[in-house]
């Protein structure tokens, strides 16, 4: 595994502090299990140093019932899982909103995004052993060791979210353990939801009857209609972004690139939070015509991307690529970026557009 330095200097790096980086697309789509040193790094706050031998996680359950569990505890002490899943930056392809108009946040790309084989154990066996119920009204807050202006970062999601057989504490990415960067010891994974949900470097669990009322969860990771401003927001008001909707990325060729007039193929990816990629639609002349790629999805991992690829017959000139998926509920992507823009940058899922040159 090369060093964090070295996994660092081969990615796009949006901010050292908190460090924020995503991948080049053409090695995004080089695996559909994305290597940890390839994975976009989302960060709040300054990573911690945490030693998996003194880490402790705290649980609290029913009644006051408290837990406090080692790395090894969590190890030997309940059933192992394993599943491969995508997970997705609320803020992915925010470059394209700000084309419109200026937004607040990182600008990534269409890289705030990877697949992995995550594995842990079930959050919902954890619960239940701290005597929670299913069937209740109650949230799961999570509390992180990384601070965001003096506070530990912390989320909640809904009971009925946390006890789902998908939803898992993992201490292992790809089969080794986490990456610093990606959550070192445990972290959560909450599949179909924006990875904010998913917390890294856990330290306590809590289940409640409120959400959680941490400021990441209670002021932030909101969508407003376009015309709330930074200024005019109210939380109160904003929708709480969990579940992620239908998406869709050209990966190769880059923007800007050059190609030879004939056959090309275009390949990326399409993703939704909880449901199916049912087809993907590629054009090459900015949208006026399709023609539908072929599919690569694979079976037993429903909460994973699908990779698609199509190939195209492009004349010389100028071209502009374009790519929408549609999800197994017939939904579909907005054309432009104007059509959802919001002063956050959240959930871009416009068609994604590759303007490339192609000679004799």
């Amino acid at each position: 595994m090369p060093s964090r330095p070295e996994r660092k200097a081969s990615l796009i790096v949006h901010d050292d502090r908190p460090y924020n980086a995503e991948p080049p697309l053409g090695r995004l789509r080089a695996s559909y299990r994305t290597p940890a040193e390839d994975f976009y790094v989302r960060s709040h706050g300054d990573l911690p140093n945490l030693d998996s031998k003194t880490w402790r996680l705290t649980v609290v359950g029913r009644a006051g019932l408290t837990l406090t569990l080692s790395l090894d505890d969590l190890r030997t002490g309940f059933p192992m899982a394993a599943l491969t899943a995508t997970m997705q930056c609320a803020g992915n392809r925010r470059a394209d909103m700000r084309a419109v108009a200026p937004v607040s946040g990182d600008p990534w790309e269409a890289g705030a995004i990877g697949t992995a084989e995550w594995t842990g154990i079930r959050l919902g066996d954890l619960l239940r052993e701290a005597g929670i119920a299913e069937g209740v009204d109650r949230h799961v807050a999570f509390e992180s060791h990384d601070t965001v202006d003096g506070r530990p970062y912390g989320v909640s999601i809904p009971l009925a979210k946390a006890m789902s057989p998908e939803t898992l504490l993992a201490y292992a990415m790809n089969g080794e353990a986490l990456l610093p960067e990606h959550g070192f010891p445990v972290r959560a994974v909450v599949l179909g939801y924006a990875g904010v949900r998913s917390p890294k470097w856990l330290r306590h669990i809590a289940v409640q009857d409120h959400p959680s009322d941490n400021p990441i969860q209670a002021n932030d990771y909101k969508l407003y209609p376009a015309d709330v401003t930074a200024e005019t927001a109210d939380p109160a008001k904003g929708y709480t972004i969990e579940t992620m909707p239908v998406n869709a990325a050209i990966c190769e060729p880059e923007r800007g690139g050059v190609l030879i007039a004939g056959r090309n193929r275009v390949r990326g990816y399409a993703v939704c939070g909880d449901r199916a990629i049912a087809r993907v639609d590629v054009s090459g002349n900015g949208g006026r015509s399709w023609r539908q790629a072929d599919l690569e999805h694979e079976a037993g991992a429903p909460f994973a991307w699908t990779f698609w690829a199509a190939d195209l017959d492009l004349p010389p000139g100028e071209h502009e690529l374009t790519v929408r998926a549609w999800d197994t509920a017939g939904q579909t992507q907005p054309a432009l970026p104007d059509d959802t823009w919001n002063h956050k940058g959240y959930l871009c899922t416009c068609w994604h557009r590759v303007r490339v040159s192609v000679t004799d």
